[in-house]
């Protein structure tokens, strides 16, 4: 797989986690807004969306490069983790805890499975017996 291929389908994959984020993040702010509920109350929704949207990203990936889809969504899910880690480090001046650590391998790896599963469906492979 060329570089420039697997670059443009990450591309694509993170624009679609980074557009997805910015939606359910403007919907939360809303909701925690105008309602009584508090942030703690939907901290495990919030953590389930995380996923699942690191999961499209690396589905999205996965099908734009066709091949290598656990190599692509990985890099997705990667490339993420280091965006979201350089907001926090220089705007905050803070490391990754282990509780983020640990969140972001499982969202390279769930990437990863977004990956894979993206090329499979992508490329209509089917078994004939």
């Amino acid at each position: 797989m060329e570089s420039k291929k697997l670059g443009i389908a990450v591309m694509y994959g993170l624009i679609t986690i980074f557009m997805i984020a910015i939606a359910v993040s403007f919907i939360f702010s809303l909701i925690l807004r105008f309602t009584s509920l508090q942030e703690t109350s939907v901290a495990w929704l919030i953590l389930i969306l995380s996923f699942l949207t690191l999961f499209i990203g690396g589905f999205i990936s996965g099908g734009k490069g066709k091949e290598k889809g656990w190599l692509l969504g990985a890099v997705t899910g990667g490339a993420y983790t280091l965006v979201i880690f350089l907001f926090q480090y220089l705007g905050n001046d803070s490391l990754f805890t282990l509780q983020q650590m640990m969140f972001h391998s499982g969202f390279i790896g769930v990437a990863a499975l977004g990956g894979i599963i993206g090329v499979n469906i992508s490329s209509g492979y089917s078994s004939k017996t």
